[in-house]
């Protein structure tokens, strides 16, 4: 997988279960109906969506990859840089984002104004 974001999508669509949609407006990779993988509002960065346990321990332990400003801050997600000296762990998290996201509830449907 390259860092970059065609490599992240493209490992997260040879998941199980997976889809390239949307999140917010912009391109995301979804599975069970939820996004794990999207690109990140912060340039060099994309976004995954993970739980708060695994945001906290990958902060802590590799913070020139995985980073959060305040608009990610309290939420399960956290931004990873492409230029990572880790990208078999990178891929890891990736897998992990999928399985949690995968076993999570379906969202509901949101309701038309």
């Amino acid at each position: 997988m390259s860092l970059d974001w065609d490599g992240v999508v493209a490992f997260a669509l040879s998941l199980p279960g997976t889809e390239l949609s949307t999140s917010y407006g912009k391109p995301a990779v979804k599975t069970n109906g939820r996004a794990f993988v999207a690109p990140g509002r912060e340039a060099g960065s994309f976004c995954l969506m993970i739980d708060l346990d695994t945001v906290e321990m990958l902060m802590e332990t590799d913070p020139d990859t995985y980073w959060q400003t305040p608009h990610y801050a309290g939420w399960p997600a956290i931004l990873v840089r492409y230029d990572s000296a880790d990208p078999e762990r990178v891929r890891a998290m990736i897998t992990q984002a999928h399985g949690w996201n995968a076993a999570r509830p379906k969202p509901r449907p949101r309701r038309k104004p």
